[in-house]
């Protein structure tokens, strides 16, 4: 079995989750996963992943507006955010960024509202994780102003964007789409990235790696996701979990995991 596994992004307060979700966070730690942060979508989705981290050990909680509540949201939902994060288990600000793809939300309102968040995030000294899809120029410039810790999640972009990101010493987050057979773009960009840089993520319920392609993603399947990095940079899974596992313990400030107990050498049972 594996062991250090870490879900740096993942949404276990989603509705897909309604009917087992006990069951299935009940089993994480007999799976070998050791951390796992809850990314905050709105004000309710930050509050529900405060609370389930009081349930489990292994779960810790980001707090934010998702780029796609920026119509909804509320000025005051801020300042909420900004008293949750005095809460035990909240290490990040997030998920926060901009998401141009459907062009349905104001942009101008998007770069606001992230622009808010990076205040927050410096002012309470935590980290970020960022959501940023088809707004690159954007992000960057803003990232280049406020230069936080954090990571860009479930990273879609190039190796040349990569390198960017890099240079403000933020870490880059991939999930189970190294898997999959037409993710050579997403590859490259692995391949640009140091190991003491990288975090695996599931982004779950979406985002599962192939084998389970198109159905709901947890947790467990990050081994998955761990053994295609691990043939872009030539070494082995676990040496990919363990390294990935340090480095969220690094920037999320979370205590590191004790190493498994070895297995008894034959002849000493």
């Amino acid at each position: 079995m594996f062991t250090h596994i870490f879900d740096t992004h993942s949404h276990y307060t989603d509705s897909a989750f309604d009917g087992d979700r006990d069951a299935v966070l009940s089993s994480l730690p007999d799976s070998g996963v050791v951390h796992t942060v809850l990314a905050g979508t709105t004000l309710d989705d930050s509050r529900a992943g405060v609370e389930l981290t009081r349930t489990y050990d292994t779960l810790y909680a980001a707090l934010g507006i998702h780029p796609e509540a920026v119509d909804t949201y509320q000025p005051d939902d801020l300042a909420q955010i900004f008293s949750l994060a005095g809460r035990e288990k909240v290490v990040a600000i997030g998920e926060i960024g901009l998401d141009y793809h459907y062009g349905t939300h104001n942009q101008a309102a998007q770069i606001s509202l992230f622009r808010e968040q990076l205040s927050l995030a410096k002012t309470l000294d935590l980290p970020v994780i960022v959501h940023a899809r088809d707004c690159t120029a954007d992000y960057l410039r803003i990232l280049q102003e406020f230069r936080p810790r954090g990571v860009v999640h479930c990273f879609s972009g190039s190796a040349e964007t990569a390198r960017e990101v890099l240079a403000l010493g933020m870490y880059i987050g991939f999930t189970g789409v190294l898997t999959f057979s037409n993710a050579k773009k997403a590859r490259r960009a692995l391949a640009a990235v140091p190991r003491d840089r990288l975090l695996l993520e599931t982004d779950c319920p979406y985002m599962a790696p192939v084998p389970f392609r198109g159905k709901r993603c947890d947790s467990r399947m990050i081994p998955y996701t761990a053994e295609a990095a691990a043939t872009v940079y030539g070494t082995d899974t676990q040496t990919i979990l363990t390294e990935t596992c340090r480095n969220g313990e690094t920037l999320f400030g979370i205590p590191a995991a004790k190493a498994a107990p070895e297995s008894p050498e034959k002849g000493d049972a």
